[in-house]
């Protein structure tokens, strides 16, 4: 009877200040002439295809008795090794360079190893769905630790269990210098695992990130697991990434103290803890079952992402961290965003959804012009879904609601779902057919009519223009000179030959620095001709653009003087107030 394989990881970081690690791929009870292993490509929550292989180095394969087996690479991620006949026990290794600090990518230096599963661990292919891995964390560095949401092996020192592939890509390792806070919502362990210096005030972190927790749980009547981590990096940058049972958290070291960064902050804690449910356990059906070797396509992330954005703001306003006129702000704040990004009369929502392995983590000077994040418009489409839904059914029903119906049908069995059946869900609960809701908003580029949605909450979208004529041209902030951006379509400067990467030198012969340039633009008034000197591709040029009248540049949320009582009533049920 042929047994299964079992299969061991063992990590080390011996040298981490040369940004490397090393793992031994034990694989016992082999059978077979060969063995196929492959690495990732890409990692759940992170739509792009990263290239993990490109920092394997040093690949060896040995049989029992350490003979040298020959290999070859049959694509990017692919590894093939012949095997000796009698050869049941085989120890692959490589070595793997990390210095990259995000949440979706490995980082190693003096103080810790940040590991990402997709980017450390080759699998057997075929993979047998019911494989277990064992993980084993060697050699530590005095005083450094290991968290990870994977289950510890009983009596085994640094040693973790992974019941199948998709957990352990699903589970980081934090290894290294750490500080730990632990604390608990409704009788389940969480703990905040931080790395690097910062200016927080980590007691009132947990306190809050607890109160998130407990609200988000209260949407589905309780927490789907037994244990929860937020690993907290904090460095340079800013994300987060979910998993099933931790999540990683990527914020400015002293960015904790100013209260409005601060709160930024929770709003990604808020955002990347709703993942638990909605994306990790609710998922479109392309997500259902990961193809680790290449793109999986859904239009659903506007509903994954988008709809989780919406309620990262809503959350910490529901936990009382802040009040109602900071939620109004934000949504402005993200309503400017859009309405300032032309590529929203290009780009749909769902195209937006689709294209984000080509796009959306694939920026450049024309992007502007012809796409939309899914996160921001799928975040405004889900707050007029929840407006909707209120107004229709008097505040009996809401996106709420939704959620807690996709949970039960598809999130607890972890079956994912089709865009047809999302859509029947939130017609089912809003009571009224949507169809050219979806065709206008969500496969369409039709402007959104905030005020059509607004007005029954007693509140109205205002908007200003800018006090400086139009040129299209957006500049670098922080630039030593002033580098062009952005240059939006069909604009003055557009016309004139400006493109995105030109510095510009000069207006009317007088020097502009990206500080002097909106001022400068306030000296002349709208069809005024002036010269503008560039530098385009090392060529000084001089171009004429003729300007244009100021155009909307912010929006602002406001309560209306006049509201009615239902109104007040309405808004009051919306924002819990």
């Amino acid at each position: 009877m042929n047994k299964s394989p079992q299969i061991t990881y063992r990590l080390s970081i011996p040298e981490p200040e040369n940004h490397l690690l090393e793992v031994e791929l034990a694989i016992a009870n082999w059978q077979g002439n060969s063995l196929d292993l492959k690495l990732p490509v890409w990692t759940p929550g992170s739509y792009l295809v990263r290239e993990y292989a490109k920092n394997i180095q040093e690949f060896t394969a040995v049989d029992g008795l350490e003979n040298l087996l020959k290999w070859q690479k049959v694509s990017k991620n692919h590894w093939q090794i012949e095997c000796p006949d009698n050869s049941t026990i085989l120890t692959i290794r490589y070595r793997i360079f990390g210095n990259e600090l995000t949440v979706r990518t490995n980082h190693i230096d003096s103080t810790h190893a940040f590991l990402t599963g997709a980017a450390v661990f080759m699998d057997i292919v075929p993979r047998s769905p019911m494989q277990p891995y064992t993980v084993e964390v060697v050699n530590l560095k005095e005083n450094w630790r290991v968290a990870t949401a994977l289950p510890a092996v009983p009596n085994c020192f640094n040693t973790f269990y992974a019941k199948d592939f998709d957990t352990l890509i699903d589970s980081p390792l934090e290894i290294g210098l750490q500080e730990r806070y632990e604390f608990e919502v409704l009788d389940k362990q969480h703990r905040l695992i931080v790395w690097g210096k910062h200016n927080g005030d980590m007691e009132r972190v947990v306190k809050d990130t607890a109160a998130i927790v407990a609200v988000e749980s209260e949407m589905f009547g309780g927490l789907p697991y037994d244990r929860y981590d937020f690993i907290l990096h904090a460095g340079n940058g800013y994300g987060g990434l979910e998993h099933k049972d931790c999540t990683v958290l990527l914020y400015n070291r002293l960015g904790f103290r100013k209260e409005e960064s601060y709160l930024q902050f929770m709003n990604l804690v808020a955002h990347e803890f709703f993942h638990t449910w909605n994306v990790k356990r609710i998922r479109p059906k392309a997500l259902e079952k990961f193809d680790y070797d290449q793109e999986n396509y859904t239009g659903s992330l506007w509903f994954s992402e988008g709809t989780t954005s919406y309620y990262d703001q809503l959350f910490p306003l529901r936990a009382k961290l802040y009040d109602a006129k900071h939620y109004l702000k934000l949504v402005s704040k993200g309503i400017t965003r859009l309405q300032t990004t032309f590529g929203r009369n290009v780009q749909s929502l769902y195209e937006s959804s689709f294209d984000t392995w080509i796009k959306l983590y694939r920026p450049d000077a024309n992007t502007h012009n012809s796409q939309i994040s899914y996160y921001l418009k799928g975040e405004m489409v889900s707050m007029l879904l929840d407006l909707l839904i209120r107004y229709k059914t008097n505040n009996l029903r809401s996106l709420d609601r939704v959620m807690q119906i996709m949970w039960e049908r598809f999130g607890k069995d972890e079956v994912g779902f089709e865009e047809a059946e999302l859509h029947q869900v939130i017609e089912e609960v809003a009571g009224t057919d949507l169809t050219d809701f979806w065709k206008d908003y969500l496969y369409g580029t039709k402007e959104l009519d905030y005020n059509y949605y607004l007005e029954p909450f007693g509140l109205e979208l205002r908007s200003g223009r800018q006090d400086f004529p139009y040129t299209g041209l957006t500049l670098k902030a922080k630039s030593a000179i002033a580098e062009i951006e952005k240059v939006e379509v069909g604009s003055p400067a557009q016309k004139a030959g400006i493109s995105a990467g030109d510095s510009l030198l000069a207006i009317n012969e007088i020097r502009v620095t990206t500080e002097t340039f909106h001022e400068r633009l306030r000296d002349f008034a709208a069809q005024e001709e002036i010269t503008v000197t560039i530098f385009q591709q090392d060529l000084l040029k001089t171009l004429k653009v003729t300007l244009q009248e100021p155009i909307i540049s912010h929006f602002e949320l406001v309560q209306m003087a006049n509201a009615s009582p239902n109104q007040e009533l309405n808004l009051q049920m919306w924002l819990n107030v």
